[in-house]
């Protein structure tokens, strides 16, 4: 009598296996993007920070005064390329606007996510900041920019 020995797995074990990856998978997934929108919104707020630096350095020594811009900010040295870039940080758009008037004594910066809703989104909260350095944040998302630095402080 001659018997072959079968080896391998057989189609039940390999669908179960399939089963437990996709369970895994549906689990890991959306955890996965809640931590990359954290990360995103961290990046937001340090990028403020940045710009809260900058517009204070360039108000006391190019701007004779008064805030600039991103773009002024950017030509003094003060900001990478990649804030006043219309693809955006980390999927926040930034925007820095001095008052307008003769004199720009104050300035409203802002960012907003690129995609607000959805799984694809870049982040849930809005940002703002302004000369007294408060970064405030507003929610829910929207991808149009704050218009005041107004809602909840960070840290409160």
């Amino acid at each position: 009598m001659n018997t072959k020995r079968q080896q391998g797995f057989s189609l039940i074990e390999l669908l179960i296996v399939v089963a437990i990856i996709g369970i895994i998978a549906a689990i890991a997934i959306p955890n996965l993007l809640a931590s990359k929108r954290a990360a995103n919104e961290g990046s937001a707020i340090a990028s403020l920070r940045t710009i809260t630096g900058a517009e204070a350095t360039y108000s006391s020594t190019a701007g004779a005064g008064n805030y600039g811009d991103l773009a002024a900010l950017n030509s003094a040295g003060l900001v990478d390329a990649v804030l006043i870039s219309a693809t955006g940080k980390s999927g926040y758009l930034f925007v820095s606007t001095p008052t307008a008037g003769s004199t720009n004594t104050n300035y409203l910066a802002t960012s907003s996510p690129l995609v607000a809703t959805g799984v694809t989104a870049t982040g849930t909260r809005n940002f703002a900041t302004d000369a007294t350095g408060v970064i405030y944040f507003g929610t829910p998302a929207s991808i149009t920019a704050m218009t005041a630095a107004t809602g909840t402080a960070i840290g409160n």
